[in-house]
């Protein structure tokens, strides 16, 4: 059996949808595009597959996901759909579910924050509800888990008996219509009803699908026009009206609205978080404390026993294969190709996760869709679209779906340049080569990671103003609309599926692309371009060679003083992350220097230049062509150059003399040093805050383990 969940965004679906499959459920991407698709098995029955379709506003096909959920309950037939009801936003929500009831799949409504519902003064009447839409109504609370186990049988029950809801009628004239078109078409008026309607709508993608013959749409559109003549209005908007004044008529006698409506929580909140002054500070404040929790403190502490161990692991390795006859080359191969690189990214792995996990704990809160609102109003004052920092909000995660986000964007002219602007938002890839710097070089400082996101916001805003008056981005900026949800108290089960989501995608990628890249740059450094093996001789080997030749490109950014900074700024493309890859293999034999001037300036480069390859094909996708994906790739390296030689000239020009300017040699183990050297008693609060952590995830856990216990006694 397979069940379907459909809702509006924020709604509470992602939540429902965890509670539902817990640890049994596979993230992916719909075919041929960059849409999350996210598939589990229910935890009461795992022959029972469950689809967390994307979050819409209605089935027509105006965006992606719109598509995506309209094809899939089409083509894929789902046994039951789930349609999840905010029922603290009824009529809005309600738009979609009559177009859900339209499909004609098994029904059931899932009339969700009823909690939420109580505390602002709304009283809905299931009953009555459940009468005039034809279709059974659970009330349930995703958050607190309230109503599920009802739901999920209830949807069972239905799917296994293959109801088919009622759909809601129109006005007489309206119906009369459909009725004519149903009978030129040959079509069942009940079991054809969604394409009927789609039809009288003349929604270009349905009737390209059904290829209707020349002469026979043309009775079909005397039929719309006459309709359309006689009320006054286009085909779209009639439908648009009629469903509306549907949803009237079904909350009239059933949803009670508090007389004397008082400030909500969220509106008190809202006036401080989207304050037009403080919004900004805030923002900045917050995420100062997230790296300086993630990255400066407790991460911290966890990189030394992870740098320790792939130590040992080296050490053992180095004498224990000798020993079993294994060549100086393998030797080589499995401990400076394989394995001290892939530590050298997996010792980042606990402050990703804890970064990943305070960011989720924004995420499902609710300040995130803030965040967005704020931009949008900063973004709109240098004439730029709201719209784009949606694409640069998901580019934080990764590139890639932030660039496919574009699609959204109406204007191709804002389109373009958010295509070229997301990649300059650090993402997930990133973060390991901030954390590196800012843990051996910067000693730790927490104030250098908020900096780089003030600094790539700046950039934006400064890059946008500039393309804006070109004659290829010029336009008006796209309209940006934006509900914000309420906010949230977190569920730690969701929370830390989302960080084990990040943190496991990360891991993946280390295993394959970054390993790959690995065994290369082993390959590149161990043999010369005779391919004789040359040992600890990494000076005659072809990457030395190499990077020796592109390291004078970036003498005036003021990393070209050594080979190995140029080899890592050209294997950044094949993966941000091998950067650090690279440090670690080279840095082995190699002495690598920074100066504080120094390692901002690479910082700033790698910021800034061209993403990954698979970035880069993203791109290419969405802009359509090899001239405009050159330009953008083009203009993103040229500009992160200029800023990196400013960063580094001025810098030099100003700390000359003091230590900001003396060289630092970039050694791995002096994180392990750091993390020991830490003052226990001088971050206790710290330490409870880790504690803390510690229990949620935990607490997640233990909670999982019940709901499967839960679910069974149920069976």
């Amino acid at each position: 059996m397979k069940i379907a969940l459909v809702g509006n965004p924020n709604c509470g679906k992602t939540t429902m949808f965890n509670d539902m499959t817990g640890a049994y459920q596979y993230v992916g991407n719909w075919p041929g595009v960059t849409v999350e698709k996210k598939t589990g098995k229910l935890l009461k029955d795992k022959k029972v597959q469950v689809v967390d379709l994307p979050g819409i506003y209605s089935l027509s096909p105006y965006t992606l996901e719109e598509v995506i959920t309209r094809d899939y309950i089409k083509d894929e037939s789902p046994d039951v759909i789930i349609n999840i009801v905010d029922a603290t936003n009824l009529e809005r929500n309600l738009y979609l579910t009559g177009q859900v009831l339209e499909m004609g799949v098994p029904t059931v409504i899932a009339l969700n924050m009823m909690d939420m519902a109580k505390k602002s003064g709304l009283t809905v009447d299931i009953k009555k509800l459940e009468k005039k839409l034809g279709v059974p109504v659970i009330p349930t609370s995703a958050v607190k888990g309230d109503g599920l186990n009802e739901l999920i049988s209830k949807a069972i029950e239905i799917g296994q008996k293959h109801t088919t809801p009622n759909f809601q009628k129109f006005g007489n004239e309206v119906e009369n219509a459909l009725s004519n078109i149903a009978s030129l078409m040959n079509m069942d008026s009940e079991k054809d009803r969604y394409l009927i309607v789609k039809i009288f709508e003349r929604d270009e993608k349905i009737l390209e699908k059904l290829n209707i013959e020349p002469s026979l749409f043309e009775k079909i559109e005397t039929v719309i026009s006459k309709t359309e003549e006689s009320m006054d209005d286009d085909s779209e908007s009639i439908i648009t009206t009629e469903r509306y004044d549907n949803i009237q008529s079904e909350v009239a006698g059933i949803l009670e609205k508090p007389k004397n409506k008082k400030l909500s929580t969220s509106d008190k909140i809202d006036r401080i978080v989207t304050n037009r002054f403080l919004a900004i500070p805030i923002f900045l404040l917050i995420m100062w404390g997230i790296y300086y929790v993630s990255i400066s403190t407790l991460g911290d502490y966890a990189i030394g026993a992870i740098e320790g161990l792939f130590e040992n692991i080296g050490e053992f390795l180095t004498t224990k294969l000798p020993e079993l006859g294994a060549s100086e080359v393998v030797t080589s191969l499995i401990n400076d190709g394989i394995v001290q690189p892939i530590g050298a990214i997996f010792t980042f792995v606990p402050q990703l996760m804890m970064l990943f996990f305070f960011l989720s704990l924004l995420e499902d809160s609710g300040y995130m869709a803030r965040v967005a609102f704020i931009m949008d109003k900063l973004f709109r004052k240098f004439g730029l679209s709201g719209k784009s920092f949606i694409p640069m909000l998901i580019g934080t995660g990764c590139s890639i779906p932030g660039v496919m986000a574009t699609r959204t964007i109406e204007s191709d002219a804002d389109r373009r340049m958010t295509i070229l602007l997301t990649p300059f938002i650090p993402c997930g890839a990133k973060l390991p080569i901030f954390a590196m710097f800012i843990s051996i070089i910067f000693n730790g400082a927490s104030w250098i990671a908020p900096l780089i996101y003030l600094i790539s916001i700046v950039v934006v805003i400064i890059a946008g103003i500039v393309l804006k008056r070109t004659k290829r981005f010029k336009g008006d900026p796209a309209p940006f609309v934006m509900e914000l949800p309420p906010y949230r108290f977190p569920t730690m089960k969701n929370v830390v599926i989302h960080m084990w989501e990040k943190a496991k995608s990360f891991i993946i990628k280390a295993g394959t692309v970054i390993f790959i890249a690995c065994l290369v740059l082993w390959v590149l450094q161990s043999f010369n371009f005779k391919f004789e093996y040359l040992g600890d001789d990494i000076e005659s080997s072809m990457l030395a060679k190499i990077g020796g030749v592109l390291r004078y490109i970036f003498v005036p950014l003021g990393f070209g003083d050594s080979w190995a900074p140029a080899v890592a700024s050209i294997t950044g493309l094949v993966a941000k992350e091998v950067v650090v890859a690279t440090f670690a293999s080279v840095g082995a034999k190699v002495p690598i220097y920074f100066s504080y001037v120094t390692a901002f300036s690479f910082i700033i480069f790698t910021m800034f230049a061209a993403p990954c390859f698979a970035a880069i094909g993203a791109m290419k996708r969405e802009l359509g062509n090899n001239k405009d994906t050159l330009f953008t790739v083009g203009f993103q390296t040229t500009l992160a150059y200029v800023l990196s030689f400013i960063v580094n000239q001025v810098g030099n020009l100003i700390f000359k003399g003091t230590k900001y300017t003396e060289k630092i040699h970039l050694d791995h183990s002096i994180l392990e040093e750091a993390s020991e050297s830490v003052d226990v008693k001088g971050n206790l609060v710290l330490y409870v805050i880790a504690g803390l952590i510690v229990v949620a995830v935990v607490g997640a856990l233990i909670a999982r383990l019940k709901q499967k216990s839960k679910y069974k006694k149920v069976a």
